[in-house]
Formats: C-alpha cells, structure tokens, sequence
C-alpha cells in the first residue's frame, strides 16, 4: 500500500528519527520534573500555594515569551536555538540538583529553574515545528506531526509514572534523571542534519515588536488559518474543562484514587493510539470531515459521562475521546505548517503556543467554575452543550468547507545546505 510505504521512509529517515528519540527522552525528564516540583516544595515549606507558584511559573514563563521566541525562531539559526534549549535546560537542573544535595534551594531557586524552562519550551516548540517541512518530504509531513504528538503524550506518560517513584528515592533524584534527558536530546540534536535556511539570511532583521506584528497579521489575515486555529483553542479550551468536571464529579461519585489515575492514564494511552492512527486517517478522509467529525463525536461522547459510575468504564469514555482529536490535529498542523512561509513558520508556532496554552490555562479555570455553579451531571451538560456550540459553528464555515484535500499538493522551498 502507498500509505505503508510513505510511513517506513520516514521511519528510514535519519535526522527525523534522532529528533525523535530525543524528544521523547526530553519530554520524559521535564514530565518527571514537573511532577518532583511540587512535592519538592511540599517538603521543603509545607505551602500548596507555593508548590502551584513553582508550577505555574512554567506556563506563565512559556505564555509570556511565546510570541517574541517565535519572531526569534525566523531570525536565529532553528537547529543552535534547539541545542541552545537542551543545554541550559540541562545546567539549570544540575544547579538545582546541587542546591538540592546541599540542602539549599528554596522556593526562590525552584521559581528561577522553572522559569528557565518555560522559555526554553518557549523557544524549542516553535523552532522544532518550523523545522519539520524541511527535515522531511511534504507528503511525510503529516505524519511526523501525528508522530510528534504521540512522542508527547509517550513521554508525558513515563515522566509522570516515573517523577514519584524517582522522587521517594530522593529529593535531587527526579532533576538528575532530568539532567541526563537533555543530555541525552542534546547529544542526538547535534547528528541532526537541518537544511539551512537561504530566506533568513536575505534580509536583514527588523523590530522584534514588528516581526512579532507581522506574525499576528499573517495568522489573523489567512481565513484557514484563522479558523483552524479557532478549532485548536476551542477543542483545548472545553476539554480541559470538561477533564476537571469529570475528575470531580469521579471523586463526588465515591470512586477510588486508584481507579480516578486509571481513568488519567486511559486518557494519556486513547491519545497515543490515536496519534498512531492519524497519519492512516488523514490520508483517507478530508480535513473538513476529519475536523467537524472530531467535533460531532465529543458532542456525543461527552454527556455519556452522566451515566457512568465506574471509573474503568470512565477510562474507556476517556480512551475514546482522547483517540478522536490527533486526527483533526495533524490535518490542522499540516496544513499550517506547508502553508505558512518558512520565514514565518516560527511567529506561527509562538502565536499558536500562546493560544493554546491560554485556551489550557483557562480551560481548568472554566470547568472549576462550572463546579462551582452547576455541581453534579449539570456541569456536563453544560460543558457537553458548549462543545456543541462549536461543533455546529465549525460545520456551517465555508472557509473550513472549503479545506483542501489532503492529497492536494503543496509546494515546499527545500534546501540542501545544513545547519
């Protein structure tokens, strides 16, 4: 079959596959420090609300430099900004490591190492997603973005099942084991042949605030791009919300820890299995069905959760909700990323980043309210009802009707030199 073959030549592709194993070690080591931070502070001042101020403090540092790191993405080398991020991501957690061992970090270190990480993250996401169309062949692209998203999910799986066992063996252990997964990504990145660029060097850098303007205008100015990414932060927006309902309402309900991380865990695995199968899916369905039909089965799915009281039962609910959205996404990610000028791909990334993860900071706050106001199966329906407000909005745009087909061709500038 044409699908198979595409699938084992990115599979055979070098560079893709080092970047690859690399993050999906990176991801695992930042996952099991986001775990250890909070239980480091815990242990160290007794605070809950100073253990959320380390914690947020990663996103709040990604949010605020999103946009500025994507205008520095178009204008400094992509490949020396992703080794740049491994490495400091590994010396401010072997410092940490250090204060930890000799028992002097405090909260004001932990914010500091914590907020390093957030613009790394800031910088490396939109550099690695700008570099994507010019690591593989445009009709592979599709699936490294589905592949990219299954690498983040299998890592934030393991870190997360690895930052309290690492963590009960010692304090410093988790930021070890951190340190070595930058290493370890560091070490790959630099066999990594990345194209160069020849835009970037023809003209010369303007304004940041300017570049960054520009950035905004050409999202804002691309009615497919706008409203792809209206489908991306409302689908990230409702279900973080519709997540914390359920958690609640699972504990409400009387169900055990134990099953309430099965259900956790469920979510991560239906979201991996689905980032396997997007790359098949995408090659067999247009993006309109693919993303309205998203849409259409969480606006079924959702209110299913009314009637469940078990919370393995809630675990397959979970499963198979999380499987539906990577397909959408890699429809989504592709045709943003080969329609986007490659000097503009980095502005991209940051914008999408800071919608995205705004949509992921509200959504929490959003359902916390629902809670609050409609307590029980209300706030389900209430949430359930939301998604299918945009699930009928996403099906009546002729600008997402119009969505190209996935086979349609699409011209991608390659170049030969590397980085």
């Amino acid at each position: 079959m044409p699908g198979r073959r595409r699938v084992s030549r990115l599979g055979k592709n070098r560079d893709y596959r080092l970047l690859w194993t690399g993050q999906v070690v990176s991801e695992a080591g930042f996952s099991t420090a986001m775990i250890a931070f909070p239980l480091v502070v815990l242990a160290i001042t007794g605070s809950a609300a100073q253990s959320g101020l380390v914690v947020g403090a990663v996103a709040i540092a990604q949010l605020v430099t999103g946009l500025p790191a994507g205008a520095l993405v178009d204008r400094w080398p992509r490949k020396r900004i992703m080794l740049g991020c491994e490495a400091v991501q590994a010396i401010a957690a072997a410092g940490l490591v250090l204060a930890l061992w000799w028992g002097k970090a405090g909260v004001g270190l932990l914010v500091a190492v914590a907020v390093v990480m957030g613009v790394c993250r800031a910088l490396f996401e939109p550099a690695e997603e700008a570099s994507l169309p010019r690591l593989v062949p445009s009709e592979q692209v599709p699936a490294a973005v589905a592949l990219n998203a299954a690498r983040t999910s299998a890592g934030q799986l393991s870190g997360t099942a690895l930052g309290g066992f690492l963590f009960a063996l010692g304090r410093f252990v988790p930021f070890v084991f951190d340190v070595f997964t930058h290493l370890f990504a560091f070490v790959a990145l630099l066999f990594v042949r990345l194209p160069d660029r020849t835009t970037a060097a023809a003209r010369p850098p303007a304004h940041l605030g300017r570049e960054i303007v520009e950035g905004l205008r050409w999202v804002w100015g691309q009615p497919r791009l706008r409203v792809t990414t209206f489908c991306v932060v409302s689908l990230n927006l409702f279900f973080s919300a519709y997540y914390l309902v359920i958690i609640v309402l699972a504990n409400d309900r009387g169900m055990p820890s134990g099953e309430i991380g099965v259900m956790a865990a469920m979510l991560g695995a239906g979201g991996i299995l689905g980032a396997l199968a997007a790359p098949y899916l995408h090659r067999r369905i247009s993006p309109y069905l693919l993303i309205t039909g998203v849409f259409w089965a969480l606006t079924v799915l959702t209110p299913l959760a009314i009637f469940v009281h078990n919370g393995y039962l809630m675990g397959l609910l979970f499963a198979a909700i999380a499987f539906l959205p990577p397909a959408a996404n890699t429809a989504i990610g592709t045709y943003q990323l080969l329609n986007t000028p490659d000097e503009l791909r980095g502005r991209l990334g940051g914008v999408l980043g800071v919608t995205g993860g705004l949509a992921a900071a509200l959504g929490p706050a959003f359902g916390g309210w629902l809670v609050d106001a409609f307590p029980g199966p209300p706030a389900v329906l209430v949430c359930a009802g939301a998604i299918a407000v945009v699930t009928v909005v996403t099906a009546v745009n002729p600008t997402l009707r119009g969505f190209p087909a996935a086979s349609e061709p699409v011209e991608v500038t390659a170049a030969t030199k590397p980085e």
